[in-house]
């Protein structure tokens, strides 16, 4: 079942995945059931990677902070405003929010709110203010036909300092013609407001990509859909 939910994600729209997954929230179970059991046997898990990378970024800044401090009167640390958009179970704002020493305020989006921390509805659509966010997280979650819609919601939401972090499978970025289609998924990146600070393939499963805004308008008018993740039935 966990193989035919992910396939038909991958290949529809993400208001049709809403209304879907909306009036049948089991199949959410079902799909991240499935999903749960697929992390389990990957050697280094993505989400790890970004909590990591937010953890110690956060601490840096703080870091700074302190040595610009003089004044007594001066604000207490701003919090890190992360969107994690296609959350699953929320495992990011888990990790973040478990010691209260750490400065996160994050916002988790999917298609059905499995607890309090998750916030059901189209992805293209998140109930967020626009500039309000410092980072935007898409872990293994681009899926759909409609991809250049969720990036442009997260360039609305971001500030303009705002960075973007995406960790997506391989595959899906690997041609049989030796064309670089991560380097052309990067140029549709460029054309929807955003500039590619660093891309990490050194993992055999996973590619990771850190950009930020590069201070021009997302085009409205893009539309693109990355190859899907199928996994093979039995």
């Amino acid at each position: 079942r966990f193989r035919e939910l992910n396939e038909e994600l991958y290949t529809t729209t993400s208001n049709l995945a809403f209304e879907k997954f909306s009036s049948n929230p089991e199949l959410y179970e079902q799909y991240h059931d499935g999903f749960r059991h697929q992390v389990e046997s990957w050697p280094i898990n993505p989400l790890d990677v970004i909590v990591k990378w937010l953890q110690s970024s956060s601490s840096s800044k703080k870091k700074k902070k302190k040595k610009k401090t003089t004044n007594e009167n001066s604000k207490g640390d701003e919090k890190c405003v992360v969107a994690d958009f296609g959350c699953g179970d929320a495992e990011l704002a888990k990790q973040l929010l478990k010691h209260k020493s750490e400065s996160f305020e994050v916002h988790s989006f999917d298609l059905v709110s499995c607890c309090d921390l998750v916030t059901a509805c189209d992805m293209s659509k998140v109930p967020l203010d626009d500039g309000t966010v410092d980072v935007a997280v898409f872990c293994l979650s681009l899926m759909g036909t409609n991809l250049a819609d969720f990036i442009r919601e997260a360039h609305r939401v971001l500030k303009s300092s705002g960075i973007l972090k995406i960790a997506e499978v391989r595959s899906r970025f690997e041609s049989t013609a030796k064309k670089d289609e991560l380097e052309d998924f990067i140029q549709i990146l460029i054309k929807l407001g955003f500039h590619c600070i660093k891309k990490d393939r050194s993992n055999k499963m996973f590619v990771m990509l850190e950009l930020e805004k590069n201070g021009k308008k997302s085009d409205k008018s893009l539309t693109f859909s990355a190859k899907p993740c199928i996994y093979k039935r039995r």
